[in-house]
Formats: C-alpha cells, sequence, structure tokens
C-alpha cells in the first residue's frame, strides 16, 4: 500500500513563510479536496444506497474511528438528530479510546484491533447495521478490527480513508477512497485527509436522510427547534410553505411543536 498521506508536502521551509504566504498555501491545498471528493462519488453512492436500504427496515448506522477521523464521525452523529429530528441511535459514532478521547488523545487506543468490536457490542450489533469505519490512513487497528469482525457477522460494512487500496478498503465492502495527496504540514491528516472525511460524512448522512423523507422541498422540516434562533427558522420556513403571515406561522408552529406537524395541521384544518 502506498502512504500518500504519510509523504512529504509540496512545501518546504514553512517556518521562514510569512503568516499571508502560509495562508495561501493552505488554501491552495485545500482547494483540491472537493476536486478529489468528486472522484469518489460513485464509492460513495454505493455506500449510501447500502445505508439507506438497513436503515429503511430499523437498522442503524455506526461510525468507528480513531483520533481525528473518530471525532469528525462523533460530530457528524451528533448533528443528525437536531438537524433531521431523528432519535439519538439512529446514527452513532465511536472513538478509539471512548469519550474522552473526544477531548484528548488516548495514547495507543489506536492500536487494540479488538477493543472496536467491544465498544460496537454494547449497543447490541445486528445484521440490520451499517457499520462504516474512517481512517485518513486505512491501517487503524482499532478500525480494520472492528470491520473485520462485522464481516464475520453478516454486518454490512463501509470505509472511507485517503490512501488507495489500504487495508481499510480490503475490510470493507463498501470502500471509499479519496486521495487528496500529502498534506501542507507533512502527515498531518486532521487537515485535507479530514477535510475530505468531513464532506463525505456530510454527503452520506444528508443524501441518507433525504432519502429517508426526513426533508420536504430542501427544508429541515423535522428539525428540533432548541434555540431562539432554530424557532424563527421554523417560523419562516412555515411562512414560505404555506404562504401566511409570520404571526400565523408563530401560531402554528407553537401549536405543533414541529415545522412537519405544522404544515400537516394546517393543511387538515384549511381543507377546501
Amino acid at each position: 500500500m502506498k502512504n500518500i498521506t504519510e509523504s512529504a508536502s509540496h512545501f518546504s521551509n514553512l517556518e521562514q513563510m510569512s503568516v499571508s504566504e502560509l495562508l495561501h498555501g493552505i488554501n491552495s491545498q485545500d482547494q483540491t479536496v472537493p476536486l478529489a471528493v468528486a472522484q469518489a462519488i460513485p464509492q460513495i453512492e454505493c455506500l449510501v444506497n447500502a445505508i439507506v436500504e438497513k436503515m429503511r427496515v430499523g437498522g442503524r448506522l455506526f461510525y468507528i474511528g480513531a483520533g481525528t477521523s473518530g471525532r469528525l464521525g462523533i460530530v457528524d452523529a451528533s448533528e443528525c438528530p437536531p438537524t433531521f429530528g431523528v432519535p439519538h441511535d439512529w446514527v452513532i459514532g465511536l472513538i478509539a479510546g471512548g469519550d474522552g478521547a473526544i477531548r484528548k488523545a488516548v495514547e495507543f487506543a489506536e492500536d487494540d484491533k479488538e477493543q472496536a468490536w467491544k465498544d460496537l457490542n454494547f449497543y447490541e450489533i445486528n445484521k440490520n447495521d451499517v457499520v462504516v469505519g474512517i481512517a485518513a490512513s486505512g491501517r487503524t487497528p482499532y478500525v480494520i478490527g472492528g470491520l473485520e469482525m462485522c464481516n464475520q457477522h453478516g454486518i454490512t460494512t463501509g470505509s472511507i480513508s485517503c490512501n488507495p487500496n489500504s487495508a481499510l478498503s480490503a475490510a470493507a465492502k463498501f470502500a471509499v477512497e479519496v486521495i487528496v495527496g500529502p498534506e501542507f504540514v507533512t502527515g498531518s491528516t486532521r487537515m485535507k485527509a479530514g477535510t475530505a472525511q468531513k464532506l463525505v460524512l456530510n454527503m452520506i448522512t444528508t443524501s441518507t436522510m433525504i432519502q429517508l423523507g426526513r426533508i420536504k422541498g430542501n427544508k429541515m422540516v423535522d428539525m428540533q427547534l432548541s434555540n431562539h434562533k432554530l424557532v424563527d427558522r421554523g417560523r419562516r420556513m412555515l411562512a414560505d410553505e404555506l404562504n401566511i403571515t409570520a404571526e400565523e406561522a408563530a401560531h402554528w408552529l407553537e401549536k405543533a411543536g414541529n415545522v412537519r406537524r405544522a404544515i400537516e395541521l394546517y393543511q387538515q384544518e384549511n381543507k377546501h
């Protein structure tokens, strides 16, 4: 396996650069990431179709990763309930070393090839679920071990990595490889590789939730109204969707407690 994520940066003598040169250099590299993601869309499509199929019959989506990759999976999972109004156990992110590793690295946690399966079993993982392993290098033992055990138990597996033909890809039924090339700071995969992973995760959960009916038109009608900004957004959604005043929208939203239910109630009570 060629380890592109660890290869030398195209830039040298970084400490001698001005702030402007550093920022322009980083940005020039960041601009290549969406193009690399675009090349992987056929792979992402296959993975999303598999996830949708399983979730339609009650399955869940799990992310497993270590370090930056694990944190990105947790972030994506944690944003699904407020954005799409889904239960907290629909999308679950797990990180090597446990929740404490979200803020502080846990030494050697990623090297334990058996721990991911133990972590997944805490959630009574089953054949309706999908487990996606995330690792920029594609060689993290925690992640690879988890997918291998899932395969042995007939659980659908996917992966997101940034090296071609990695051990992680070999362990995944639906492998996604986004080849972003060397990092601006050699080996710092929280940069381009992390950005690529975040983009792919956004694509996976957003397209999955749309397929599962959690968006109406282009609006987050199932979002949780957990602060004043979101309540105001909900009012504007209703006013736009139903062509009613802001005051009327506020009334219906308060009555229903949810944008989708407010639309349904309004339409039921205003049939002609």
